[in-house]
């Protein structure tokens, strides 16, 4: 049979099987060669939420899913259009994602009887159970095929078995009509001088893949994609939190203030750790803490001492943080606080995504403690919202919260690298001179206070988690100076409203819809908004990334329209925080609290309803 070639403006593939089976690596490197092709890429890792699940059962499932095309990839796609199952289980989990007449590579080696046992399969063809007989199914003996490929290798027959991922991705490259030198060269790099006959090994089951599939007509259907028209200039592809670190070391750069990240390690935050503490030789000082509260009081004390200060956490972290964050906001230093969010509460779901840490970040500390909360929106753009969150710590003299979640942190995208030329200098408020008559807390127009490190000659000056004199520091329990502080601590704050964007929307400024969201749900709110909107309907999308202070401009934006709806991966938080910011007006939710992201279709049908 002559196979037949789909050009398509994008495609979905998605990579299963058990935790051991190497799944994610295969999925990056998949990516990252269809980012070397000039694609618009957008990835989803899905780790198994159990860290040692059973072998085969479907709680152990892992899965890497890859969104690769021509323009518009803003996600990682609902359904895919090629499954690779590496077991029954894999099978299983991932039938929902499957798109009608999609291409399914399922491992025929691994369907036995205790496997689909495990698998919780009621009968011996798991293709007929599971309604897939219109699909073009592959059974592939993957785990035969690599075995004998690999046949001369001296390796023992475990490690050889470890490769069969890599016959996996082979397939992929082939029907995809791609080149599998990124994935030989990236092995060559990470085993050639180590364990030449591992490298040896993956290379040749990337070939036996490949030319498996070129020779067999079960896969009678390949997908091609051009090239995106991407703008010049030097890509990479990377994730959100690798995004995060390197924001935060070009923020240090642009402000002339060493970077310093005192973090204790949390799922899924301690990659930002991770990274940065591999950039020594950028000045980038990096303290694994005891635990979440020492993380951030070295990061406070860093900052005491002059350091652009950083510390890391998820969501129970931000909780153990809190009272140390009042320090740090009644001290009035510099300091952000990144939370990737994660399901909750208590230690909830570390491996999946939730947006439900806003209110803690807007009000989850004691007394009038108000800071100021940003949030970052795609893998890349994780990027400029830590150089910003820096930004404005350092310019305002505040910490700042810092929103991602496990969604953004874990899946990447093709980024275009900056110049540090253009990267706006972030300029800190130091003293114009120390005298010895140093007033620590005497004021800009903006309320903000001025920094003067620890050992500044004539800058003395006391500091501390006490209520102090508005002017000089010292101790002060009046009552009328307190009122004054907590007011001009507020006042400071509102004021980074005159020093960020003003709010803008996506699509028409007044009609019938308008969808309103915040950080990392921006990709699939836009792609469902984009596609309500090619069909005539008047929606229109207004994505927030500052949170407070609002941005100038909110409310102009929420008026127009004649249904506002909220869509959060939370119980509606922004939807509280807007009721309150703005109690005229009236707010429609949609929201989503189980692990995963949005998928395009959903919110479809959920905006279809205002036009029934």
């Amino acid at each position: 049979m002559e196979q037949e070639k789909t050009t398509l403006q994008d495609v979905v593939i998605r990579f299963s099987g058990d935790s051991g089976d190497g799944m994610q690596l295969t999925g990056t490197l998949f990516s990252e060669t269809s980012a070397l092709a000039g694609n618009a890429i957008s990835t989803f890792p899905d780790y198994p939420a159990e860290i040692r699940a059973p072998q085969g059962t479907i709680a152990g499932v892992s899965g890497f899913q890859v969104h690769f095309g021509t323009a518009g990839v803003n996600n990682p796609g609902d359904a895919c259009d090629v499954l690779v199952a590496m077991n029954p289980a894999a099978l299983k989990a991932n039938r929902r994602f499957v798109k009608p007449n999609a291409t399914i590579i399922v491992d025929a080696d691994t369907l036995t009887a205790d496997n689909l046992a495990k698998a919780e399969f009621k009968t011996d063809n798991p293709v007929e159970e599971l309604g897939l007989t219109g699909y073009n199914v592959a059974l592939v003996r993957i785990t035969t095929m690599t075995r004998e490929a690999l046949a001369g290798v001296e390796l023992d027959n475990k490690s050889r078995l470890k490769c069969k991922n890599m016959f996996a991705l082979g397939i992929c490259l082939y029907i995809t009509g791609k080149s599998s030198d990124h994935a030989s060269q990236y092995i060559d790099h990470k085993f050639g001088s180590k364990n030449p006959s591992v490298a040896e090994a993956n290379r040749l089951a990337i070939d036996a893949g490949y030319n498996y599939a070129a020779n067999n007509h079960l896969f009678h259907c390949s997908y091609a994609v051009e090239p995106a028209g991407l703008t010049k200039g030097h890509y990479r592809t990377i994730n959100g939190n690798v995004a995060t670190s390197w924001g935060f070391i070009a923020a240090a750069e642009r402000c002339s203030r060493p970077l310093f990240c005192g973090s204790y390690p949390i799922t899924p935050a301690t990659v930002i750790l991770e990274e940065l503490a591999k950039h020594k030789s950028l000045g980038v000082k990096t303290v694994q803490a005891e635990d979440e509260i020492a993380g951030i009081c070295t990061a406070i004390g860093a900052s005491y001492a002059g350091s652009l200060a950083v510390t890391t956490t998820s969501g129970p972290g931000l909780s153990l943080k809190s009272e140390a964050l009042g320090l740090a906001v009644m001290a009035e230093l510099p300091l952000v606080v990144v939370d990737v969010q994660r399901g909750g509460p208590s230690t909830g779901l570390p491996t999946k995504t939730e947006q439900s840490d806003l209110m803690q970040a807007l009000h989850g500390r004691n007394g009038e403690c108000p800071v100021p909360v940003i949030a970052a929106s795609s893998p890349s753009d994780c990027f400029d919202y830590a150089f910003e969150a820096a930004r404005i710590a350092v310019e305002h003299m505040t910490p700042v919260v810092l929103l991602t979640d496990g969604f953004i942190a874990n899946s990447s995208e093709a980024w275009r690298i900056p110049s540090m030329a253009d990267m706006p200098t972030i300029t800190a408020p130091e003293p114009a001179e120390c005298d010895g008559d140093f007033k620590p807390y005497a004021r800009d127009e903006r309320y903000v206070r001025r920094w003067a490190e620890a050992g500044r000659k004539g800058c003395q000056h006391r500091i501390g988690g006490l209520e102090k004199n508005a002017l000089t520091g010292n101790i002060s329990y009046d009552p009328a100076n307190h009122a004054t502080m907590v007011a001009t601590r507020a006042a400071k704050v509102a004021a980074v409203a005159d020093d960020i964007p003003a709010q803008s929307i996506f699509g028409d400024a007044t009609g019938e819809v308008l969808v309103v969201g915040w950080g990392g749900t921006r990709g699939h709110l836009q792609s469902a908004v984009e596609q309500m909107r090619s069909k005539g309907h008047s929606v229109s999308l207004c994505h927030l990334n500052y949170l407070n202070p609002l941005p100038k401009g909110t409310e102009q934006c929420l008026t127009g329209f004649r249904h506002v709806v909220v869509c959060e991966l939370n119980e509606g938080q922004l939807a509280a925080h807007l009721r309150s910011s703005f109690p005229h007006l009236h707010f429609e939710q949609y929201n989503k609290v189980e692990g995963q992201p949005f998928t395009v279709s959903e919110l479809i049908d959920t905006l279809n309803k205002y036009f029934d």
